[in-house]
């Protein structure tokens, strides 16, 4: 009798580990879908906006050949009729027989009616032309504003998923005088000890200095994440339950058994957003100034 209680609790502490096996393996699911949702986000957007601007600058150089054969047509045409304006000339002024002396009048009439209605012609080509070139000049500067344009978006775009790396503390400090979200900069020493800083719960597991990368353990909604591997300056984006925004995690210097770096959240939380569009309370920061580490923060347990 007693080893049959003594089987159904080793099954039942079997189930019971398996339970907190799957959950972990759950969570790690979950983070792992949120990064590359993010990642596909960006991309897609990018080539988006890519499209954009290689479509707008192939009709800008359509429309700018299409101009320019109207203009090199024109030019050719006044040529021409230049051409035979001087030929003209140069007939109207060489001698002639005596019989031509003798309608030198009718002549020169007939010679000066040609010339002023040719003179109009060229001065209407004259105005087509000047007409088209300023129509390909103001197309030009159309196709430059509007490439400077989409280059700026993407750009913006890049910053906004990206997000603004500060790479020192002056650079944390310009960052933070934006107002946008709130900074928490950090210094862990290599131990199996949590340290807690703004929403985060943080313990360094590994520095190298030689490939400039780092392991660093991770509480997050009374989850444990471990990253592995990752580089100087590569920002590590963390989704929680209680932020709008995904938090960011970024190390910007590794010494021996040591990094240091910040924590970037949004500045307000979800419900004093709703709070504050709908004017019953007034929005206040998360944190204006970064705070100083919780050294028992309250850690989870790993499952056995």
């Amino acid at each position: 009798m007693d080893e049959h209680f003594e089987r159904n609790d080793h099954v039942d502490e079997g189930r019971l580990g398996g339970l907190s096996l799957n959950r972990w393996l759950i969570t790690a699911i979950v983070a792992l879908v949120a990064a590359a949702g993010i990642a596909i986000g960006y991309g897609y957007r990018q080539q988006i906006l890519a499209g954009h601007l290689a479509a707008q600058q192939s009709m800008a150089n359509a429309t700018i050949n299409d101009m320019q054969s109207q203009v090199n047509t024109l030019t050719s045409k006044l040529n021409e009729m230049s051409a035979a304006q001087q030929a003209a000339a140069a007939a109207a002024v060489q001698p002639k027989n005596a019989a031509a002396h003798g309608n030198s009048a009718g002549s020169k009439a007939v010679a000066g009616k040609r010339t002023s209605a040719e003179n109009k012609r060229l001065k209407e080509l004259q105005a087509r032309i000047d007409d088209q070139q300023k129509q390909l000049k103001e197309t030009q500067d159309e196709v430059a504003k509007n490439r400077s344009d989409l280059e700026g978006n993407l750009s913006s775009t890049r910053d906004e998923l990206n997000g603004s790396i500060a790479k020192t503390h002056d650079e944390l400090v310009v960052l933070e005088k934006r107002g946008e979200r709130s900074y928490f900069e950090f210094e862990l020493t290599k131990s199996k000890e949590f340290q807690r800083f703004g929403p985060l719960t943080l313990s360094l597991r590994k520095a190298d200095t030689k490939h400039k990368n780092f392991n660093l353990e991770m509480v997050v909604d009374d989850n444990r994440l471990t990253k592995k591997n990752v580089n100087l300056y590569d920002p590590i984006w963390i989704p929680t339950e209680n932020e709008s925004q995904p938090v960011q995690v970024v190390v910007n210097k590794i010494d021996r058994n040591l990094v240091r770096g910040y924590i970037s959240a949004p500045k307000y939380k979800p419900s004093e957003l709703a709070a504050g569009s709908t004017g019953t309370a007034s929005v206040t920061p998360v944190s204006d100034r970064p705070q100083q580490p919780d050294q028992n923060p309250e850690i989870p347990k790993q499952p056995e």
